[in-house]
């Protein structure tokens, strides 16, 4: 039988009976869409997390150094009561791992907190992340002043009073007016505005551009720390190599001033991003093995009403069946011509499927700061697997069909 003959066959089928095609591929459709939204979700969620997210909170080759896990999920377990006690880190630690680490990296403490802000002329922002740290800190983090010009280690040094805003915490607090120059309060303590930084966008809808950067060694270290701790000490390698060299030699060195035994744990953090991240890939994995059975049961049902379908439909055929046997088609070209309308029907069903699939994939992107995209390797996945599903369930309807007698098939009513 001619394969186009069959493939016509069947969308005629499809045409004239609109709503039971429908329904009949309702179990693929919804199949082959779950498929491509759920990959493109998690894979958009992935590359946002490894990239933005790393880059943005973690840094790139970037190792923090601090009291407890940035990640936790152990909250009010034991692990998570030590991690309380264990001593706060001191501009001390950053200097002895700035004087003694060979690995060439840029070396900054860093303390964030947040809290509002207020213009010379009177406006507020709240919701502020107010950060301190040395000027390596901008270097550190990928922050770069726009306008203006970031703080001087003199003035790290010396703990001057000045300050850098983010993008839209200037565009708020001074409409139109220039904000260089002017004043802002935190806590009551005024800040001289030095510099403006570059846009950074948002994270999970929390925006970057909301912050102000001020020396660690300036009033500010009342607003973001206890006087006299830090929060982390970041140490960024010139190459990515320099990575696992300079966390072996921190964790001498911090041992050492520690005065810790060979046997007793570390009393801080070392952490990457790739690390921090290790949450992440474990449930990016549970997902992608989910995947598959998810789908399978959508699939399943709907190759299961594809077979009912086809037996129908092969019942109300027999007579025409008799007579194509009767005038000499074989038993094989019976069951090509019901196996290709029967995987004609599923693959129609897995295109609508990757078309609706696609448009949700679009509105996730669009609605959502996921960068969310579809691989043409799943759209040839999920219409294939619908093509298939077709096949399979076509399989016993076709040999129920080839197994028809002639004779009994042309006197069938």
């Amino acid at each position: 039988m001619n394969v186009w003959e069959g493939v016509f066959l069947a969308l005629t089928q499809i045409r004239t009976e609109k709503l039971k095609s429908f329904f009949s591929l309702l179990g693929v459709i919804i199949g082959v869409m779950f498929l491509l939204v759920v990959v493109s979700v998690v894979e958009g969620m992935d590359r946002y997390i490894k990239e933005d997210f790393a880059s943005q909170i973690f840094g790139i080759n970037t190792i923090t150094v601090s009291r407890a896990p940035s990640v936790q999920i152990q909250a009010g377990t034991r692990e998570a009561r030590q991690w309380a006690r264990r001593r706060r880190l001191t501009h001390e630690d950053a200097d002895i791992i700035k004087e003694n680490l060979t690995v060439p990296a840029l070396v900054a403490a860093e303390s964030d907190n947040m809290g509002t802000l207020e213009g010379d002329n009177g406006r507020k922002v709240e919701n502020v992340i107010i950060s301190a740290g040395p000027p390596d800190l901008l270097q550190i983090r990928n922050l770069v002043v726009e306008r203006g010009r970031p703080f001087s280690p003199q003035e790290a040094e010396r703990g001057v009073a000045v300050v850098i805003l983010g993008k839209r915490t200037a565009e708020v607090l001074f409409q139109g007016l220039d904000p260089l120059g002017r004043s802002v309060r935190i806590r009551g303590f005024p800040y001289r505005v030095i510099g403006i930084l570059e846009e950074q966008g948002s994270l999970f809808g929390f925006s970057l551009d909301n912050r102000a950067i001020a020396p660690g060694l300036s009033p500010i270290q009342n607003v973001v720390s206890p006087r006299g701790f830090i929060d982390n000490i970041l140490i960024r390698t010139e190459t990515p190599d320099g990575l696992q060299p300079a966390m072996m030699e921190i964790e001498a060195i911090l041992r050492t001033k520690d005065g810790l035994r060979p046997s007793d744990p570390n009393s801080f953090e070392l952490e990457t991003a790739e690390e921090s991240l290790g949450f992440w890939d474990t449930i990016s994995r549970i997902l992608f093995m989910a995947l598959p059975g998810l789908v399978g049961i959508s699939l399943v049902v709907g190759g299961i009403v594809i077979m009912n379908i086809m037996l129908v439909s092969v019942m109300e055929r027999t007579r025409e069946i008799g007579v194509r046997k009767a005038i000499g088609a074989r038993r094989r070209d019976i069951v090509v011509q019901v196996l290709i309308e029967s995987a004609t029907l599923s693959g129609v069903g897995a295109t609508i499927g990757v078309g609706i699939g696609i448009a949700l994939t679009w509105l996730v992107a669009a609605l959502s700061p996921l960068p969310a995209a579809l691989a043409p390797k799943w759209i040839t996945l999920g219409v294939g697997l619908g093509v298939a599903v077709g096949m399979i369930a076509g399989v016993y309807p076709a040999a129920r069909a080839a197994k028809l007698d002639p004779v009994d098939a042309l006197r069938y009513e």
